[in-house]
């Protein structure tokens, strides 16, 4: 992997400033229309620049993803630890669901890149932070926020495949339901399902948000019970 932050000539001002620019660049790209439609080319062109130019600042792609990653990581605000972890790891939960959401490429990128920029390092540093309060046990910390880290990306991945599924059809959620709804009576009517039947007569759908916070305070339980 390229560390473009430890390389020269990242540390004087005006570089970082055009490095910063090129990510903001390709984040515009990404967030506009996917990481497929990302490229060297693509993002020169949004500058108003060439390849050749862009080369001279970062490498390959591959070192853009990484930019692209830490610049984002930057919309976060610091966590400021309140000397309670449960409230502290679930405060850093829900920011990094937001981020994800806002920037629907971000989670592919940390599933298959290391983040080690220095925003990236500085989020890592504080929801390590947050854990300690809740043991010493530095494998303990490690193993909390990686399991904190795998629920958030698990539920926006779902989550936004849904809204994409959405978006790709046409169908709203209403008219979704709408065209099943007859299937689904036909099954509840067998009595073949009896708990399927009622949890469609009786629950209640939660949103996403309600059911993000649901699975995250179950997690939470069980950290603090283990």
């Amino acid at each position: 992997m390229s560390l473009v932050w430890s390389r020269e000539p990242y540390s004087p001002r005006r570089q970082a400033m055009s490095l910063e620019r090129v990510a903001r660049a390709a984040v515009a790209v990404a967030d506009a229309e996917g990481l497929d439609a990302l490229s060297m080319r693509r993002v020169a062109a949004e500058l108003g620049s060439g390849t050749t130019s862009l080369y001279r600042h970062i490498r390959n792609r591959d070192e853009l993803l990484d930019l692209m990653v830490d610049v984002v990581r930057d919309e976060v605000p610091a966590l400021s630890l309140s000397g309670d972890w449960r409230a502290d790891l679930a405060a850093h939960a829900h920011a990094q669901r937001a981020l994800m959401l806002r920037h629907p490429w971000l989670g592919t990128l940390l599933m298959i890149r290391p983040a080690l920029g220095p925003n990236s390092l500085r989020q890592m540093n504080e929801a390590l932070a947050a854990a300690a309060q809740l043991t010493p046990d530095a494998t303990r910390v490690a193993g909390v926020i990686g399991l904190i880290g795998d629920y958030v990306l698990g539920a926006v991945s779902r989550e936004l495949a849904e809204l994409e599924a959405h978006r790709r059809t046409g169908q709203s959620e209403q008219e979704w339901r709408a065209s099943v709804g007859p299937y689904i009576s036909e099954v509840i009517a067998s009595g073949d399902y009896p708990h399927f039947a009622r949890r469609v007569m009786e629950a209640r759908d939660l949103t996403f948000t309600e059911q993000f916070a649901y699975g995250l305070e179950r997690i939470l339980d069980g950290i603090g019970g283990g």
